[in-house]
């Protein structure tokens, strides 16, 4: 996202043609042109680029979503003798004034959850039911079917875990510092030590309270 003329705050800066049913925002978010966000919790500081297409998924703190991203996509009933929606859509088709709670509470649970610091790739679809960890990287296309963990860079389809961004001590000490709970001044006054080198920033901070 360009976000350059664009000053974020407490309140989502929300594009063009965005679509958005029940959904809950942090701090400093910004939502891209022609997307849609449906039962939604979306972490501060974290933003979507264009043509995004977001249901029933926890987005964590800072992450960073590309254009065209899926996460979320809902499921046909494929046990059934059909797939299409006059099987639980009974109403709009005019065959029942029965509803279809219980189909939809079931896909309402089916939740995905995407860590802090997180960067979804270009065109990525992540499936309902999967978690994908703290700063980790999803690859442009990807198609994400199991957990991925954190740090950890996963590409292809369907999605496999190819290496991780920092070996185990690094990452268990970005763990242990969890930055992306820090308050807005805390963030601000450390500013240049998100340009330190990783063994330094997680020497300087690792175990320090303030």
């Amino acid at each position: 996202m360009n976000t350059k003329e664009v000053q974020l705050g407490n309140e989502p800066f929300i594009h063009d043609h965005v679509m958005l049913k029940n959904v809950e925002f942090g701090k400093y978010n910004e939502v891209g042109t022609y997307n849609f966000f449906e039962n939604v919790i979306f972490g501060d500081y974290s933003y979507t680029g264009q043509f995004c297409f977001i249901q029933n998924a926890v987005i964590g703190k800072f992450s960073n979503i590309a254009a065209m991203v899926r996460i979320g996509p809902t499921d046909h009933p494929y046990e059934r003798p059909s797939l299409h929606h006059f099987t639980y859509r009974k109403k709009m088709f005019g065959f029942s004034e029965q509803d279809d709670h219980d189909f939809f509470e079931h896909r309402v649970s089916r939740k995905a959850f995407i860590g802090h610091d997180t960067w979804i790739g270009h065109g990525a679809i992540i499936q309902p039911d999967v978690t994908i960890g703290n700063g980790a990287i999803i690859g442009s296309g990807a198609i994400v079917t199991k957990d991925i963990p954190p740090y950890a860079i996963a590409v292809g389809v369907p999605a496999k875990v190819i290496k991780y961004r920092f070996p185990p001590e690094v990452i268990e000490g970005l763990q242990a510092i969890q930055w992306w709970d820090w308050p807005y001044e805390k963030i601000k006054e450390h500013l240049d030590d998100f340009h330190l080198d990783i063994e330094q920033f997680i020497k300087k901070h690792n175990g320090r309270k303030e």
